[in-house]
């Protein structure tokens, strides 16, 4: 009886043999018939590795088996090559004709095997130790490339963008400043977006409005980051007094920012037109809006009419946003910033000079500054912020020599002017130049200063009047109580022939304030430009700017929370000096 198993050819191999046990196996007790060449002893290299020296056979159990099948007879002698007829599977229609096969026994197969030895399996270990320090170099690590993914604002294709990509890429070293200015705050601002679900585009907001400069002041009285205005700040329980302005204050004008960034989404749907209100104010964009909606024609941001700031103020941070998103292109090299908090705050209770917080905490005032920068006097008045920001890594420094300080930590004291009381006086008694503390108390050539004027005056004895200011430290004069001008605007036509430098002679305006309201680094003819002048005040402008304030009243109301913005926030880059990073 034959097993209906394929015709199967191998080499005398010990490989072959276990094979063949384990078919025969399979087949019941009945015989294989194994059709091999005539030289079936030729040895064949084993496909396993080789067994070590002195290690068992693999094929010793059956190295004593009985031949397969019956007894091998004398075969005859053979001159050529005679050919048998093999027995076909059954359903096969083809005979195949081969050679006549020598019978083969597992001993002679199994004496066949070279003797080659078997190597023992070895475990390949990874003997390279795994890293455990994080590398922040590495994109994932970088703030830059942390915006760039959170990115959530539809783009604005206008020629605008165009224009003031190529003014922001061709003044590289002003970005690079902006953006070194930068580092302190952008990580707070991107923790604080991705808090709200908010886009991280907003992030690069500051750089159109103050070019990251806590200090910035514009001629429209909008102060700090994020250019609040008085009223609208008040709106926001941004405190402002003698001491303190919170517009300046880098936490709490972010937080406000932000409220007042999601209150305008919230009220137009649009984060086009909700930048628009944040720049001309929310019932300005509403009267626009109604305008161009009872005329039939779109409501969209590039479809309104609206002044020249606010036109170009989307667009400036479409532009910084493409060169964000991709500085290679632009030949702009962003500094790593890395994405880890650059500040923390420290809970304080007492008041402490600006010279000496910065001296405990083992660092520049000026960087103390940058990130306090919303104090008005070189005091730190602890009844007016119940923190103090210092740089992560210089917290615990500032903390310890704190408590081993055993001196005062004031060196300045308030007083209040009386009657017969002068400054030159008072001056030279505390030992301060008389400029020195004009500036320290925020006082100009129109300040009025009378019985009940409050005064900071350096402590006697303590030589805190002789010290220099910082460099950055400019606080904000005192409210005027009534100005005798007024600021009007007008917008200028560009006629062939005319240059900006003519154009600002004829308006009494400098030049660079002339490119600032507009953006412009070359004017052509019939471009409109945007000017803005002081001028004497009258009685017919103080009933236009009645009127102004009545209209706004009368424009639609979606919510009673936020005071409405002036008609244009002019020149809010910051008519200050801005601090050098």
């Amino acid at each position: 009886m034959t097993c209906n198993h394929p015709k199967i050819q191998f080499a005398s191999t010990w490989a072959s043999i276990a094979l063949l046990v384990s078919l025969l196996t399979g087949c019941g007790s009945a015989p294989l018939q194994l059709k091999l060449p005539i030289d079936s002893d030729a040895s064949v290299a084993s496909v396993n590795p080789p067994a070590p020296t002195g290690a068992p056979s693999a094929v010793e159990p059956v190295a004593r088996a009985t031949p397969i099948g019956p007894a091998p007879t004398a075969a005859p002698a053979r001159t050529a090559e005679t050919a048998r007829t093999i027995p076909r599977p059954s359903g096969s229609t083809l005979a195949r004709v081969a050679p006549e096969p020598a019978r083969l026994t597992t001993e002679s197969a199994i004496r066949s095997v070279p003797s080659t030895p078997i190597e023992a399996s070895r475990e390949i270990r990874d003997t390279l130790p795994i890293s455990q320090t994080i590398d922040l170099t590495t994109p994932a690590d970088d703030l830059w490339e942390r915006i760039r993914k959170g990115f959530g604002m539809p783009n604005l294709s206008s020629p605008l963008v165009l224009d003031r990509q190529i003014w922001y890429a061709s003044r590289p070293g002003d970005l690079r400043r902006m953006a070194e200015r930068s580092r302190r705050y952008l990580y707070h601002i991107v923790e604080e977006l991705e808090k709200r679900g908010m886009p991280t585009e907003l992030a690069l907001l500051p750089m159109v409005e103050s070019a990251f400069n806590p200090m910035a002041y514009s001629s429209a009285h909008a102060s700090g980051l994020w250019q609040f205005i008085p009223s609208t700040g008040k709106t926001y329980n941004l405190r402002q007094n003698w001491w303190y302005d919170a517009r300046r204050d880098v936490i709490a004008s972010t937080s406000a920012a932000l409220d007042y960034l999601q209150f305008l989404y919230d009220m137009h749907g649009d984060w086009h037109l909700a930048l628009a209100s944040y720049n001309w104010g929310e019932n300005a964009v509403a009267r626009a809006i109604e305008r161009n909606r009872a005329r039939g024609l779109p409501t969209d941001y590039l479809s309104l009419t609206m002044p020249q700031e606010t036109r170009y103020y989307v667009p400036k941070l479409q532009a910084i946003k493409n060169i964000v998103a991709n500085p290679e292109a632009f030949r702009i090299d962003l500094n790593h910033i890395p994405n880890q908090p650059y500040f923390v705050t420290v809970a304080k209770t007492k008041d402490i000079d600006i010279q000496l917080a910065a001296k405990l905490a083992e660092m520049s005032v000026e960087e103390l500054i940058a990130l306090n920068p919303a104090h008005n006097r070189p005091v730190i008045s602890a009844s007016q912020g119940e923190t103090l920001v210092l740089p992560a890594d210089h917290a615990e420094i500032f903390l310890a020599n704190l408590e081993s300080h055993d001196k005062p930590l004031v060196s300045w004291q308030a007083y209040t002017f009386k009657k017969g009381d002068h400054l030159e006086k008072i001056a030279a008694e505390r030992g301060i130049q008389l400029i020195k503390l004009k500036q320290v108390n925020g006082i100009t050539s129109r300040t009025k200063v009378g019985p009940g004027f409050q005064l900071l005056l350096p402590v006697r004895g303590l030589g805190s009047g002789a010290e220099p200011l910082p460099a950055v430290f400019r606080p904000p004069a005192v409210p005027e109580r009534a100005s005798s001008t007024v600021t009007r605007r007008a917008t200028h036509v560009v006629a062939r022939g005319e240059t900006l430098a003519g154009i600002a002679k004829r308006y009494g305006v400098s030049v660079e304030n002339l490119r600032s309201w507009n953006g412009a680094g070359q004017v052509n003819a019939g471009q409109r430009l945007f000017v803005q002048r002081s001028l004497p005040a009258t009685a017919s402008s103080q009933s236009t700017s009645t009127a102004r304030k009545s209209s706004k009243a009368k424009a639609p109301a979606k919510t009673k929370r936020p005071a409405a913005k002036p008609a244009v926030k002019a020149n809010t880059k910051a008519s200050t000096a801005r601090t050098s990073g």
